[in-house]
């Protein structure tokens, strides 16, 4: 059974009480400085969970886990150790951020793991409250630099310029929303004066594509009216004060001039830089021509904040303005280029529309009227502006619908805020963090508790403050307090804040969480917040709702030869408010459109995983080192830090469906076969029971609880069974197996994750040796297949040359043979007819004698080495001659070619030299036959000279 401690009333939750509490818990041998989770904390009471923050803030350590809530203090002082880039990588790359210390990056970290683990739902959500000054802006300011970081180093090379330039963008549009929305009130220097909701847009590999900007509520009023000690938006500071000199002749702001919309101007803040918030326009696409508009319009309402007008005579007259007002009247017109006699006309007469005909009246205004419709020109200006910066902000990073699956969104509203003054604007600011607060107690703090009892868990509910009431009081249906502001909007009359006072009284009276101040003389209502009771005056309150801006103002703007005022005021546009065609009911408050939009909110988070860091300002002064017991107690019981202990200590934060569950860890079952165990020795919370007076649990879902047990099974024996130690058995057990959801710890869900990652490493590797394996076989079988495709290729190749030289060598000598045979026989012959002619008796003839030219085929088959080389010279020269030139292939004709004889002991031709006619050559090609070019018997002599053929000497057998 689940242990629970019992919690107390926040009424009866006081300091001193609980000294014998506090005494035992600071007994213990714990240093509460190393206590990284108040769920440690025992027992839970406001005294030891505050002594635990007070002793670690001492100590510099500003963050602690609360359970599902991560409490951050504000140190009031440069901490830059804790949010170094390394740090950030540090924090992402952690194997377990159960072992690293509490801080931002831990939340951080673990919605980009929930992103990329696709458990559903997908989307995630970071909701930053506290007060006001308690640092939810650098908070927020933390988180976009660390997922830009995250982002970054998951980037390839390729898309790393990319990403490092998206990046760069939304970091840069923090200085210039915080710029033009943030200012200094009393409680902090850079207090948002409005509410933000950034979507961090990440693609399918986590990467960071884009971001888009959601506002709510700009606190326009700031610009024409600051309480005391406060100052404007930091933007109008800014350009006061970084302005070059020759910005400031063209934007006309000398140094050392009054402005009465810029008071406390001789404060310097850390947020007057003007070069920051220039470079980050000019990055985000704002060049320098549009920021010299933004500047000059500026500028125009700083003077037109000084344009102050004297009382009329009477009622028709029109008020004039004051003397020293003229020149700023001159200026304003000129800085927003608009006619100076058409910016009094509009400041100064109303135009009425009445009867039937709608006939249009002009009515001088009275002073008050005057500067009222001045407030109103200026209020409408800046709001437009700020609309606009919006927009182009979007439009330079925000990505298109089709690169990004996922997001993470950051929630920076305003904190919730209590002045000695309270309007309109404090209202619809505690309104938000009352909507936040019911979010928080509906998601984690009734929903959880119901859940584990319709899962079956033995749970005893723990009592928690609930601020249902207060809701139902401002924004309840059909009666509330918004309501009855908003019908009385609608009325045709002048607003009475007495009146006003009556009805809200009359009607809500049965609501316990409104009441009424009866020694202020003021009509005035309050409300117990969460956070504690608020005192709003009535007066007022319906004008700030109605927000009238006069046609003729709109018009005036819409006459501006300024390029951006013509964007921001087109002239096709409809005049708000304009009642000509519409229905008073129609009409739009500031009320119903905050709310509307905050609607539209709640259904974003609601479809989102959350998260939540809850700021605490340890001291109203903004010092370090300083912490106050009793403000930093109030703010842990406003926002439900000890209930959201105590559930967090006894409940299970995680919670996943069975479908889920089994498609995320099914692959541990199949890895690790389990022993089956008998049902003694199983765990109480493996097993399935059935809740009295519930449904019995279907057959799917038993089949599924079978196999979720299969997977819980192959846990280590610490986690999946019971203790053997006795003390050990009294502890509740780290996980649950529901009806129809499984309830864990962060620590089992960490073990699963970290078996899940050894199971899939295991079968990464096994993948990888089968495929190894198979490539390494694959290329073992193509390495023998080459081998023997180059074993027969050359065996083929070997073959067919051996073939050709067998078929050459075969031609040859059949060649050779045929030939030798023929010339044997020709030989044979011849030597026949020289025997014969020899021995015929033939008379002397000279050289010069003509003998009879024998035919050109029989001479061509003459045998010249063996029959002319041993001829005798005699009758047959000529024949002798005519042969060799035959064999020769000597053209026969005019022959250059000369024939001698030289006569040595022994008989024959020696050579034959032809006439000089350049150089001759002759190429012998080597014979292809072995030892074709080695002569049978040496030579002893050789016969040279020059342009000779070298003829081998026969010898004849003697006749």
């Amino acid at each position: 059974m689940l242990q629970q401690v019992n919690g107390q009333e926040a009424s009866s939750l006081h300091y001193d009480p609980l000294k014998e509490d506090l005494q035992v818990f600071l007994g213990s041998e714990i240093q509460l400085a190393e206590m990284d989770d108040l769920t440690k904390v025992n027992p839970v009471t406001p005294a030891t969970v505050l002594r635990c923050l007070q002793e670690r803030y001492q100590e510099d350590v500003f963050y602690t886990n609360a359970g599902c809530t991560l409490v951050a203090l504000n140190p009031f002082k440069p901490v830059p150790y804790l949010y170094y880039p390394k740090l950030m990588r540090d924090y992402h790359t952690a194997p377990q951020l159960q072992k690293l210390k509490p801080h931002i990056f831990t939340v951080g970290e673990q919605t980009y793991r929930n992103v990329q683990s696709l458990l559903e739902p997908v989307d995630q959500s970071i909701i930053v409250s506290g007060e006001s000054g308690a640092g939810k802006t650098w908070t927020s300011r933390c988180l976009m630099k660390f997922y830009a970081t995250v982002a970054n180093s998951s980037a390839s090379q390729e898309t790393h310029e990319t990403v490092e330039r998206i990046e760069k963008r939304v970091l840069d549009s923090n200085p210039v929303m915080e710029a033009f929305g943030n200012a200094c009130t009393l409680r902090n220097s850079n207090s948002s004066r409005f509410g933000k909701y950034i979507q961090l847009q990440l693609n399918r590999a986590q990467q960071m594509t884009g971001a888009s900007v959601q506002t709510y509520l700009l606190e326009k009023t700031r610009v024409a009216y600051q309480a005391p000690l406060e100052r404007n938006f930091h933007i109008f500071y800014q350009i006061t004060k970084g302005a070059s000199s020759s910005e400031r002749l063209e934007w006309h702001l000398p140094e050392g001039m009054a402005f009465h919309w810029l008071p406390n101007s001789e404060r310097t803040l850390e947020e007057d830089c003007f070069e920051v918030t220039r470079d980050a326009m000019l990055h985000l696409g704002i060049d320098h021509s549009t920021q010299n508009n933004i500047f000059k319009i500026l500028s125009g309402l700083l003077h037109l904040g000084n344009i102050h007008f004297d009382d009329s005579e009477d009622e028709s007259q029109v008020c004039q303005p004051q003397e020293d007002a003229k020149c700023f009247v001159m200026t304003a017109a000129s800085l927003l280029q608009i006619p100076k006699e058409e910016l009094l006309e509009t400041l100064r007469v109303r135009m009425i529309t009445a009867g039937k005909q709608q006939q249009v009246f002009r009515k001088p205004c009275s002073r008050a009227e005057c500067e009222t419709r001045r407030d109103c020109l200026a209020k409408v200006t800046y709001a437009r502006l700020f609309d606009w910066l919006v927009l182009v902000v979007n439009g330079s990073i925000c990505a298109e619908p089709s690169t990004w699956t996922t997001f993470i969104g950051l929630l920076d509203v305003y904190g919730f805020e209590c002045f000695p003054n309270n309007n309109l604007e404090q209202l619809c600011i505690n309104y938000a963090n009352e909507k936040l607060q019911q979010h928080f107690v509906a998601h984690y703090l009734r929903a959880q508790q119901e859940e584990y009892a319709a899962e079956g868990l033995e749970w005893s509910f723990i009592s928690y403050q609930d601020n249902q009431s207060c809701l139902d009081l401002i924004e309840g249906t059909p009666l509330s307090i918004c309501s009855l502001i908003n019908e009385e909007c609608r009325l045709n009359r002048l607003s009475n804040a007495i009146q006003l006072q009556t009805r809200i009284e009359s009607a809500l009276s049965s609501n316990a969480s409104l009441s009424r101040n009866k020694f202020s003389k003021d009509p005035n209502f309050i409300i117990a917040h969460y956070a504690g009771p608020v005192q709003y005056q009535i007066e007022g309150m319906v004008e700030k709702n109605k927000d009238p801006v006069p046609p003729e103002l709109i018009q005036l703007l819409q006459h501006s030869q300024d390029s951006l005022l013509q964007k921001l005021f087109p002239s096709q546009e409809k005049e708000p408010n304009d009642l000509l065609g519409q229905s008073r009911a129609s009409v739009v408050t500031v009320v119903s459109k905050f709310k509307s939009s905050l609607e539209q909110l709640m259904q974003v988070l609601h479809s989102t995983t959350p998260h939540y860091i809850r700021c605490i300002k340890p001291n109203s002064q903004g010092h370090a080192q300083r912490f106050q017991a009793k403000e930093v107690l109030s703010q842990l019981e406003a926002c439900g830090i000890v209930e959201t202990v105590h559930i967090s200590a006894a409940g299970f934060p995680i919670r996943v469906s069975f479908q889920s569950f089994l498609e995320r860890y099914n692959l541990l079952r199949k890895s690790h076969p389990t022993q089956p165990r008998p049902s003694s020795r199983l765990p109480g919370s493996l097993l399935t029971k059935e809740p009295s007076g519930q449904q019995p649990i279907s057959k799917e879902d038993a089949t599924l609880q079978s196999l979720i047990r299969d997977i819980l099974l192959t846990l280590p024996p610490t986690m999946a069974t019971l203790r053997d130690h006795p003390e050990a058995r009294l502890s509740p057990s780290p996980i649950h197996c529901g009806r129809t959801k499984v309830f864990m710890t962060d620590s089992v869900l960490e073990l699963l994750e970290h078996r899940r990652v050894q199971t899939l490493n295991k079968c990464a590797r096994c993948i990888q040796f089968c495929w190894r394996r198979h490539q390494h076989r694959k290329l073992e079988k193509q390495r023998w297949a080459a081998t023997l495709l180059q074993a027969a290729t050359r065996s083929w190749l070997t073959r067919k040359r051996i073939q050709r030289l067998h078929a050459a060598a075969t031609s040859i000598k059949r060649a050779w043979r045929k030939w030798r045979a023929k010339m044997d026989s020709l030989v044979s012959i011849e030597l026949d007819d020289v025997e014969e002619n020899c021995f015929t008796k033939v008379p002397y003839l000279p050289l010069s004698t003509t003998l009879p030219w024998p035919s050109h085929e029989t001479i061509q088959l003459w045998p010249l080495g063996l029959v002319l080389s041993n001829a005798s010279v005699g009758v047959i020269r000529m024949r002798r001659n005519l042969s060799l030139q035959a064999c020769l292939q000597i053209p026969c004709h005019s022959s250059p070619y000369k024939v001698e004889v030289i006569q040595h002991d022994q008989a024959g031709i020696t050579s034959i030299r032809a006439l000089p006619q350049g150089s001759i050559r002759f190429h012998c090609k080597k014979s292809p036959l072995l030892y074709a070019n080695i002569s049978p018997e040496p030579q002893n002599y050789d016969i040279t000279g020059f342009n000779q053929i070298l003829l081998d000497r026969h010898r004849l057998i003697p006749v």
